[in-house]
């Protein structure tokens, strides 16, 4: 009796793969073996990746909202604190975004905490 190696499936593995990896540089787009290897890595980096950039953003409002707090004479940390003590519940990235594109509501809240 034949060795059954079920190709349809293997091809289509290998093929999922190279398809993957089209547009990368030299032996990275059409070998197999290489494909795959840079494959995983670049999955690897896009999972860390995708946590870098909340970690980034919350960096980014957190500076804007500093910025916006000490034209008003306050320290972000004061600010946090006073919002917490207040009962007013805002995450960063409205507060940041009001510290942006709405300056003048972002005074009106900081004078309510004061």
């Amino acid at each position: 009796m034949p060795r059954s190696v079920n190709a349809v499936a293997s091809k289509a593995r290998r093929k999922r793969i190279l398809k993957a990896a089209k547009g990368y540089y030299g032996k990275r787009k059409n070998v197999y073996t290489v494909a795959k290897n840079v494959m995983e890595k670049g999955l690897t980096y896009s999972y860390v990746g995708r946590k870098l950039k909340k970690r980034e953003y919350r960096t980014l409002w957190i500076a804007r909202i500093n910025a916006a707090v000490r034209a008003e004479g306050m320290t972000y940390s004061q600010f946090i604190n006073k919002l917490n003590t207040k009962g007013i519940e805002l995450n960063r990235k409205v507060l940041a975004d009001l510290a942006m594109n709405e300056p003048e509501t972002f005074k009106k809240l900081i004078d309510s905490v004061k």
